[in-house]
């Protein structure tokens, strides 16, 4: 399979953008193995400034627990890439934020970094909505083939795709 291209990813984002119109929501994002593509491609699209509240790219772990409240204990117990620290880290986002939609991603797009556990292409991504007080997040495991590229590329796609299924 080959990655998406830069077309297809303007395509997904602004069936975001026309979504979140259609509901009157905004989008935050929180981004570690992506590193601002997936704000980027939405902040691409005309008009976003009206649904994209804001993005964070809190690769480190340190950034993960000051930007967005991850507990550094979750982070030592089960790791960066997994799914209690996404869905925390999609959490601390819409807190932050005050939007009502946030989608996070963790992920290993190598190519080193890969262990037996979670090799290379192993990306966690979370969407977490505020509905009225309560706030539910759904959490997605991938495991991507490719290149750093790939992995990277078909992660922007698939978050962008789990944000339009919520």
């Amino acid at each position: 399979m080959t990655a998406p291209t830069d077309r297809t990813l303007r395509g997904w984002s602004q069936r975001v953008g026309r979504a979140l119109l259609a509901q009157r929501a905004t989008l935050t994002t929180a981004e570690s193995c992506t590193g601002g593509w997936i704000s980027k491609v939405l902040t691409d699209v005309p008009g976003s400034s009206v649904w994209f509240q804001m993005g964070f790219v809190t690769y480190s772990n340190e950034a993960k627990t000051s930007l967005l409240g991850v507990s550094s204990r979750l982070l030592r117990r089960d790791g960066a890439v997994s799914e209690s620290v996404v869905a925390q880290m999609a959490k601390g986002a819409l807190r932050a934020a005050r939007a009502d939609i946030a989608v996070a991603v963790s992920g290993v797009a190598g190519p080193a970094g890969g262990t037996p556990e979670k090799p290379v292409g192993t990306v966690w991504i979370a969407v977490a909505r505020r509905m009225g007080r309560a706030v539910t997040v759904e959490t997605i495991h991938c495991r991507f083939t490719g290149d750093r590229e790939v992995v990277r590329r078909r992660t922007v796609a698939r978050a962008l795709k789990a944000v339009l299924a919520v």
